[in-house]
């Protein structure tokens, strides 16, 4: 193995975490001691990896620490060989666990900034991007069509489409009001909406997400500005909330709610929306959260749609999809 020439095994190496984009592999590791890591990358940086060619790239990490969940051909925990290879189904998964541990890397953002974002992106899904999406796309704005122009808004667009990446300007067109123009920050965070909402459903609408000919949304009057809105997701904890995007599903997962909130307050805020098969209050860290499972997805997406950052006993509240698949 390359990266430990001058030992016998592989006893110097803790963590290894592969990150497959269109550019090639990347890669985060991680020594027992600083020590190790400042031999390797004496030794190993602008070296060739085969005779004349592969050469390599090796920058230190602002990461301090490297979670490993799985022992596979993408990740490995040296220290643990009995990991799993692969994720379990969800059935089987602890029903309510510590977010922190449900990914592969904390403390998301900067800390990533030398691998590229596509390979941060395919660090928060676990080594890979989702199947379908290349990482290349450099289309920033959208064109969503066939939407319900009697109950869509720009802020209900925003909700949905910031799960996705931050978004810089939303434009509902007059003259064709089921259209709308979204503009998210990058290409990547666009090829994500493209992916995860084609198709989906939204008051009674089965959606068109595409790209736009247009480079970007001219500020304007009728163009809603969310640049600076502090209501955008990717702000903080990139990498924690890229491995949120998902499709719309029938569960949707609420935090930021008041300590004292009860599950009937809960069903009074979100039943206009469709109906609610159940629901769980669970506490993460001493903070109030909730799973809400709806009996289909379009009802679960109206409710995030009409009721993320809406206000319930003095909270502003946020909403987005789980993964999970029962309560």
């Amino acid at each position: 193995m390359l990266f430990v020439p001058k030992v016998p095994n592989l006893s110097s190496l803790r963590f290894v975490i592969l990150c497959l984009t269109d550019a090639g592999f990347q890669a985060l590791i991680q020594f027992h001691s600083r020590q190790e890591a400042v031999e390797a990358f004496g030794s190993l940086h602008g070296r060739n990896i085969y005779d004349g060619c592969c050469q390599l790239d090796i920058q230190y990490s602002n990461l301090s620490e490297l979670q490993v969940h799985y022992n596979n051909d993408r990740s490995r925990d040296f220290t643990n060989p009995s990991l799993p290879t692969e994720q379990r189904p969800r059935a089987s998964q602890q029903a309510y666990p510590d977010p922190a541990n449900l990914y592969a890397f904390q403390q998301a953002g900067a800390s990533y900034a030398q691998m590229g974002r596509a390979a941060m992106i395919a660090a928060a899904f676990g080594g890979t991007l989702p199947h379908g999406v290349t990482g290349t796309n450099e289309r920033c704005t959208l064109i969503v069509s066939n939407l319900n122009n009697d109950k869509i808004d720009e802020d209900k667009l925003f909700n949905l489409f910031s799960l996705y990446g931050n978004i810089v300007r939303i434009k509902v067109l007059r003259n064709k009001p089921d259209h709308a123009l979204v503009e998210m920050a990058d290409g990547l965070q666009a090829e994500l909406a493209v992916h995860y909402l084609k198709g989906a459903i939204l008051f009674g609408k089965k959606l068109e997400v595409n790209y736009s000919k247009y480079p970007n949304i001219t500020p304007a009057p009728d163009a809603h500005d969310y640049l600076n809105s502090s209501l955008n997701r990717f702000n903080s904890n990139m990498v924690k909330n890229y491995r949120h995007c998902c499709s719309p599903t029938k569960m949707i997962h609420i935090s930021a709610l008041p300590q004292e909130i009860s599950e009937e307050a809960i069903l009074n805020h979100l039943s206009e929306h469709g109906t609610v098969v159940n629901t769980k209050l669970f506490e993460v860290n001493g903070k109030r959260q909730a799973l809400v499972l709806f009996e289909t997805e379009e009802a679960a997406t109206e409710a995030l749609v009409s009721k993320h950052a809406s206000t319930l006993e003095g909270n502003t509240i946020r909403i987005s999809f789980s993964q999970m698949q029962s309560i």
